[in-house]
């Protein structure tokens, strides 16, 4: 059981970080939280994967006076995640083409609602932005819904600011990944018994209107 736990913990989350690089290649829009990451990266001297990683922990520390307490899948979901974007843009060329980069976009929200299914059921503890949202939400005593839109819109804000890409995939992505995610429970509940259902954490890293990686 733990085993299985293990395994999808981390391969969701490698497959997490694949499918934002290969949003990033397909150039039509990134979430919330990645179009922050990529304005960051562009004005500093660090990697998108280093970005996301650095901005994860201090994301941690705002846990701090909201008591909230992290998990190994907390922790996983900084490291693998960093890792495993900055490998998938090494690898992945950009692509050329509307419909091909539509092709792409839309591959790369299917394969993280997917992820996002797989990390979260592992139930080992949400993302740092996750977490955040339910801290904020514990304490405030306002709804998840204002508190998740607040802060998309803050990050997506200061993220295009910073020049990070708005587009067609934010829209897609924002629509698509609680549907997705939801479609994918009981497809891991089948092989894979014994799983929390993501239903019960919220979404991934963090995303999306549903589902709260991040």
């Amino acid at each position: 059981m733990l085993i299985r736990r293990l395994i999808a913990l981390y391969f969701g989350l490698a497959l997490y970080g694949f499918s934002m690089a290969m949003m990033i290649r397909a150039g039509l829009g990134l979430d919330p939280w990645d179009v922050f990451h990529q304005g960051v990266a562009g004005r500093v001297p660090l990697s998108f994967g280093a970005v996301t990683a650095l901005t994860g922990l201090a994301v941690l520390m705002a846990w701090i006076p909201l008591r909230q307490r992290p998990g190994l899948g907390t922790i996983s979901n900084i490291v693998v995640i960093a890792i495993s974007v900055d490998i998938g843009l090494a690898v992945l060329p950009a692509v050329d083409g509307l419909w091909v980069q539509a092709t792409v976009m839309i591959a790369s929200v299917v394969l993280n609602a997917l992820a996002s299914a797989l990390y979260i059921g592992a139930g080992m503890g949400p993302g740092p932005r996750d977490g955040l949202m339910t801290g904020l939400v514990r304490r405030t005593g306002r709804s998840v819904r204002l508190v998740r839109t607040l802060i998309e819109v803050a990050v997506l804000a200061t993220g295009w600011l910073l020049g990070g890409t708005v587009g067609l995939g934010t829209v897609v992505y924002a629509l698509g990944i609680g549907p997705l995610i939801q479609l994918f429970i009981p497809a891991i509940s089948r092989y894979l018994p014994g799983f929390d259902s993501p239903a019960a954490h919220g979404p991934q890293r963090e995303h999306a209107p549903v589902p709260v990686a991040t």
